[in-house]
């Protein structure tokens, strides 16, 4: 078994354990990180890394990621990431939409809801706005929306 630490970036993981304090492992489940659960570590910046659950984003440092025990999802051969990072012409579907209240609402009327199928069109000079294809028609976002939308990127 491996733990939160050595996974590579994207790469989706289920958790087999937790071997922390009682008091820290009752925030996490908080966290919604529990044994079961599905998460991906999406960025590392000095001792701390981002990881993604289906609901949030949270910062961990080094020491709680090898605490974290995690084994390979074999059905599930996808990295998750975040809709800003797709190039133009690759697909993936919708795992979850973050943000809060109107945002999210907005996004979700759109119909970016999880399972559905995506694919970036266009992208503009710098990235931002990016045209992406959805339910059999172009829409058009924002880099900063289309940064709350997590997908999975089949692997190649």
């Amino acid at each position: 078994m491996t733990t939160l630490a050595e996974v590579t970036l994207n790469k989706v993981v289920q958790i087999e354990g937790i071997q922390l304090s009682s008091e820290l492992k009752r925030r996490m489940q908080d966290l919604g990180m529990i044994v079961g659960s599905k998460i991906a570590v999406v960025n590392h910046s000095g001792d701390n890394s981002i990881v993604l659950l289906h609901n949030a984003r949270v910062a961990l440092d080094q020491s709680l990621l090898e605490q974290i025990l995690v084994k390979e999802v074999t059905e599930d051969q996808s990295t998750w990431i975040s809709l800003d990072q797709l190039g133009v012409g690759e697909t993936a579907k919708v795992v979850s939409v973050h943000g809060t209240g109107a945002v999210k609402r907005r996004l979700m009327d759109m119909g970016l809801t999880k399972g559905t199928a995506i694919k970036v069109v266009k992208l503009a000079p710098l990235g931002d706005p990016m045209e992406i294809a959805i339910r059999g028609y172009e829409l058009s976002l924002r880099k900063s929306e289309s940064e709350l939308i997590i997908v999975a990127k089949e692997a190649e």
